[in-house]
């Protein structure tokens, strides 16, 4: 990588993963020019972004395997000069060799040795940190149940299963089978299922120096915003937690041992036990939106500075952020009247009208921000449900017979 601290000014700058909304907006209002390559080009990045690109791509494998060329191609065809690529999710180990820019991220060897939940596990151990004891598959007989399988890297909890006995955790594997040819044995964790409160610190990091920015609450598996029962739903900053203190130096220690760089998120669940480290995110994570609006702190600025050897003050939240991504339950298209009935919520991740939402595919994030963590997501709540209930009356109009004037 180039030496950034001899470059002058950045300016230039493009974000490239699965769904790269926060980043380019986060970018955008630090000043910087950003174009964005992702999967879903929703409506508030494209007026965020200077241009912007479809990465059709749907799995993480075809994301591991996009053309460096293709990417190129598109950098040419947006006709900047670029300064940086930021990797999102889906990209964490993006080669910086096959770029003519410096790549900001960890080097692709940390990221993906941070990414594998099987390394990861085997790093803890070494580290002595608290974690869910992982089997491999060679280890069926001597499971003790429940266990939960999930994708050795990614997933976002939608292929995350739970088994009680043998033989759910055959059908398990047989479903994810079923579900993606990628879900060999050899690419499933299993691991000991645990209870507890999902959460996470979000941290930044120099080569010798990191800081945890935020704790936050996550979201999983909400029955009101999708019916996945391990889905990522969102998440709310500040988490208040008495054991708060331990997982940022838990964090902080870890993702030095990793060796990453920039922005990181490292998830936990808090047991009855204390916390237990769960997996690590070598790039910006689903929380960069509540940080800031926690905060007022600009993570992508204070990610750049990571590249240069710097870290900010540690901030301080003024009150509590939520975010909520409501998932689709129906096969959408996103006509004007849904659009525009979205935009008026607290929104973000706004479908461009013409498009086509998936069944269990997220639809849009909603945001609250509140002096209380309940009065927070009683809002998302009351959002969410206006949005949906919009959807059901629509779906009933359109399924009204027609008389013979045409008319429902």
């Amino acid at each position: 990588m180039r030496d950034l601290e001899k470059r002058g000014n950045m300016q230039n700058i493009l974000a490239i993963g699965f769904d790269t909304r926060n980043i380019v907006c986060s970018a955008s209002r630090a000043g910087y020019t950003v174009c964005s390559i992702d999967v879903f080009r929703d409506l508030d990045l494209q007026k965020c972004a200077y241009a912007s690109a479809l990465l059709e791509c749907r799995t993480s494998s075809e994301l591991h395997q996009l053309d460096p060329g293709w990417v190129i191609a598109q950098m040419n065809a947006f006709g900047l000069d670029f300064d940086a690529i930021v990797p999102g999710s889906g990209m964490e180990m993006l080669d910086p060799g096959s770029f003519p820019c410096p790549v900001l991220a960890s080097c692709p060897d940390a990221a993906k040795e941070a990414s594998n939940k099987l390394h990861l596990a085997k790093k803890l151990e070494a580290l002595g940190m608290p974690h869910p004891h992982c089997y491999s598959p060679e280890e069926l007989d001597s499971i003790e149940y429940p266990v939960i399988l999930k994708p050795a890297s990614g997933g976002g909890g939608i292929f995350n299963r739970v088994a009680r006995n043998r033989q759910e955790l055959l059908s398990a594997l047989e479903e994810l089978s079923r579900l993606d040819p990628e879900f060999a044995e050899k690419e499933v964790v299993i691991q000991e299922f645990l209870e507890g409160i999902p959460s996470s610190v979000s941290l930044l990091s120099t080569n010798n120096q990191a800081l945890s920015v935020a704790v936050n609450e996550q979201l999983i598996g909400m029955p009101w915003l999708s019916k996945l029962p391990f889905a990522y739903c969102g998440n709310i900053t500040p988490f208040r937690t008495a054991h708060a203190e331990e997982m940022e130096t838990l964090a902080e220690e870890l993702v030095l041992e990793l060796g990453l760089l920039g922005s990181n998120g490292v998830d936990f669940l808090v047991t009855e036990k204390g916390p237990v480290v769960l997996e690590v995110n070598p790039r910006f994570q689903g929380s960069l939106d509540t940080i800031e609006m926690a905060t007022g702190m600009n993570l992508f600025e204070a990610h750049i500075g990571c590249f240069r050897g710097e870290l900010p003050e540690k901030p301080e939240a003024k009150h509590f952020a939520a975010r909520g991504v409501l998932y689709s339950d129906r096969e959408l298209f996103i006509d004007r009247k849904l659009m525009d009935f979205i935009l008026m919520e607290k929104s973000a991740d706004i479908p461009s009208m013409g498009t086509v939402t998936e069944p269990d595919w997220p639809l849009t994030s909603l945001f609250a921000c509140a002096s209380t963590r309940d009065e927070a997501i009683r809002s998302l709540e009351r959002g969410a449900e206006k949005i949906k209930t919009f959807i059901v009356n629509r779906t009933k109009e359109e399924r009204k017979p027609l008389n013979s004037a045409g008319k429902a």
